[in-house]
């Protein structure tokens, strides 16, 4: 998103530290307990695949986008969630272990979806045909950054169960601090673009993310999955991979403007991500026992 080396060197640091913490809170147990529930693997990739890109071409029809604008909206849909949704997903009390197996398994099917969605933009906003490659190599890059630290959590769990239990409030709260630390950062990084652009791909930005945190929580809530996979369904589709999406507008189809969209929605993510998390919390405690 950013050639800012700071950024550059702060974001995966980050987010490793805070995959290592989510790890503390883990056991296979816990994945175990996912492969038992198939229904909700099924809900969360069918929103994934089937809904969410449909309602990105319809927004980029609605607000009139230019071709490579609508592109990038289009890709950014179609690319698996973000590191950072898992994040979200622990501190709103979601099943982190659902959202990690998610994260998996829909990364391995964007290989096979996301280039089909992608031919199907550039036919359709810049009417163009072409095969578009699978991003192999990036998608091992989000794999490792999230598998290896969570990991090494799930690891001091194990052997040292109780200094484990002793850092969940520490690292909750280092959580907390550094995904702040994340959203001042990233918007200071990217002021320019933000002013150049957010009048006119912003709006379509904000309302496709709310809509994919929407659909995720409602759609998992009106198929009676319960509320900590509702949550962790709603973070992992609504919390896009933007740095994929860039990576593809710029590096596979050397389209540079069709990075624009996926890079304003992964700053305003950052914001409505925290005030759903925040919306989740409270309806929680809200909610009778």
């Amino acid at each position: 998103m950013s050639d800012n080396p700071v950024l550059m060197l702060f974001l995966p640091l980050a987010l490793a530290v805070v995959m290592a913490g989510l790890g503390l809170h883990l056991t296979l147990a816990d994945f175990r307990r996912v492969l038992a529930m198939p229904r909700a693997v099924a809900v969360a990739l069918a929103v994934q695949v089937l809904l969410l890109p449909p309602v990105a071409f319809g927004l980029a029809k609605l607000f009139g986008l230019p071709g490579e604008l609508a592109l990038g909206l289009v890709l950014l849909a179609a690319s698996p969630g973000g590191v950072t949704a898992n994040l979200f997903s622990h501190l709103a009390r979601g099943d982190v272990a659902l959202n990690i197996s998610l994260t998996a398994i829909n990364s391995v099917l964007a290989l096979l979806t996301l280039p089909v969605w992608t031919a199907l933009a550039l036919s359709v906003f810049l009417g163009t045909e072409g095969s578009v490659p699978p991003p192999t190599r990036k998608i091992i890059e989000v794999a490792v950054l999230v598998v290896a630290p969570v990991a090494l959590g799930m690891a001091l769990r194990a052997w040292r169960p109780a200094l484990a239990a002793a850092a969940e409030k520490p690292v909750r709260l280092l959580s907390s601090l550094l995904l702040g630390a994340l959203i001042v950062m990233a918007f200071v990084s990217e002021w320019d673009i933000v002013r150049l652009y957010a009048p006119v791909v912003g709006l379509a930005c904000v309302l496709f993310n709310l809509a994919s945190l929407l659909s995720g929580y409602f759609v998992a809530r009106g198929v009676r999955l319960a509320e900590p996979q509702a949550i962790a369904i709603a973070f992992e589709i609504g919390i896009h991979n933007g740095t994929l999406a860039i990576f593809i507008a710029i590096e596979v189809l050397g389209r540079d403007a069709a990075s624009i969209a996926p890079a304003i929605y992964a700053l305003s993510m950052y914001l409505t991500g925290a005030l759903f998390a925040a919306w989740l919390l409270h309806r929680g405690k809200a909610r009778p026992a």
